[in-house]
């Protein structure tokens, strides 16, 4: 279907109407819609303009979602959305993308990247320099140079915007090429839909078309079996036809020990890279790209501001990304005529998060000891050589905890448990996700554990 400038005012007023219904709120309606259209339609991706970068921020935080639905059940088609400004228009058009009319065919590959996420606003440091290299090594020739390339890291530090990057990068210089981004539980849900219509034959050969596969959150395949068969009938189509995947976890594949060793080994026949915690250097250079990003005035923030951020708040980007906003939020709130966010300031927004991370410090340590109280046994039962079997339990459930809430590497879960290795930690928190898929009072137990190690 061809798209021109009337049909695209037809589709989004048509939006707009159901999106006011929706929000029921005209001052927020009027506040965010009021100046925002449909300024092109090019392949599965609606691009919309308003006028202000705060709009897009609301926008895009709150909004996107209900955007996407309506959009999609009213053009009966499978769009994604990118909300942008005045600035990002003009980005457009510096870098010789125009803002036109394209006319998507019905046959359309529906990729399911974001096309925020590029490897221009990727910040490299020291922590992430290998991964981002090999990234766009592999981007550059795809199927050539690590197949599988395996990213592996703790939540938050970047594994899913390196692939979204991938992606963009591999449709922009090769258009032809069909990218599709899953994560694990998106290609489950294709694997059981696909059986519900008898259609596994089908669902094999979609897979065979594609040119590179982004596999994110691998871990969450482990606990289904049929799933896990399927996937490794089509990573081996398509590495055997020269196609490229790329695959992270939140741990490396010797580690992913609920999966199947050949798919494990094929996983470690590529090249695995970690992206490791940030460092202080890395987290500054984020939070000025972010500023940036926003729009926001370089003096806006004092440098010693930034550098606390940086040093307090740097455990993953979503952390820094969370204290950034809620400085700016407070800023605006409580001091909007203050030229300048100073240390006092940031003090005072940043108050109550300390006194919640000083009052409630999670260790090991204290899972140890909520554990040991719930089941009645003294902490060093837990790390002592005994195995009745509501030690075991006991034993297993703590050493799931510390990986669950601490995020610990295993070695160290194993040495702070009677210097067990790191197999044995494995095995113990495998067995927990076993128990947690068939065990509607372990999920009570484990969820009743997490509130009270948080509550103290």
């Amino acid at each position: 279907m061809v798209y021109n400038d009337s049909r695209f005012e037809e589709i989004w007023n048509t939006v707009l109407v159901r999106l006011e219904n929706d929000i029921n709120d005209k001052t927020v309606f009027s506040t965010y819609f009021q100046d925002t259209k449909i300024l092109s339609i090019e392949g599965d991706l609606v691009t919309i303009l308003t006028n202000s970068a705060f709009g897009k921020e609301v926008l895009n935080r709150k909004f996107l979602e209900k955007i996407q639905d309506f959009l999609c059940d009213v053009t009966q088609s499978n769009f994604k959305c990118q909300i942008i400004d005045q600035t990002g228009l003009n980005g457009l058009k510096k870098n010789g993308h125009a803002a036109s009319v394209s006319t998507p065919t019905g046959d359309a590959f529906i990729t399911h990247l974001n096309p925020r996420y590029s490897f221009e606003n990727f910040v490299v440091g020291l922590s992430n320099r290998e991964c981002y290299s090999a990234a766009l090594a592999t981007a550059m020739n795809p199927g050539d140079f690590y197949n599988p390339l395996f990213i592996y890291g703790k939540s938050g530090l970047g594994k899913t915007h390196i692939l979204h990057a991938i992606g963009n990068y591999v449709r922009l210089k090769r258009p032809a090429f069909k990218v599709l981004y899953l994560t694990a539980d998106d290609f489950f849900e294709e694997y059981v839909r696909a059986i519900k219509d008898r259609e596994l034959e089908s669902l094999k050969d979609r897979f065979r078309e594609i040119d590179l596969l982004l596999l994110d959150d691998v871990q969450f395949m482990a606990t289904k079996e049929r799933t896990k068969e399927t996937f490794f009938h089509v990573f081996n189509l398509l590495v055997n036809a020269g196609k490229q995947i790329v695959i992270t976890s939140d741990r490396p594949p010797h580690e992913l020990r609920s999966l199947e060793d050949r798919l494990v080994g094929r996983f470690a026949s590529g090249l695995s890279l970690e992206i490791k915690a940030l460092e202080y250097e890395t987290a500054l250079a984020i939070l000025n790209k972010k500023i940036e990003a926003q729009n926001i005035n370089g003096g806006a923030i004092a440098h010693d501001v930034l550098e606390h951020i940086a040093r307090h708040y740097a455990s993953d980007v979503r952390q820094l990304e969370g204290a950034l906003n809620k400085l700016l939020f407070y800023a605006i709130t409580f001091n909007p005529e203050k030229p300048e966010i100073d240390m006092n300031t940031a003090l005072e927004t940043f108050q109550s998060l300390t006194r919640m991370k000083e009052k409630n410090p999670v260790t090991v340590d204290r899972i140890k000891l909520v554990v040991s109280e719930y089941y009645n046994i003294s902490p060093a039962q837990l790390t002592s050589k005994l195995r009745t079997s509501n030690l075991v339990v006991a034993r297993h459930l703590a050493m799931y905890l510390s990986r669950e809430l601490l995020d610990l590497p295993l070695t160290k879960i194993g040495e702070a448990f009677g210097g067990r290795d790191h197999s044995t930690v494995i095995n113990a928190c495998d067995k927990v996700d076993k128990m947690l898929k068939e065990n509607e009072d372990y999920v009570s137990v484990v969820s009743e554990l997490k509130s009270l190690i948080k509550s103290q």
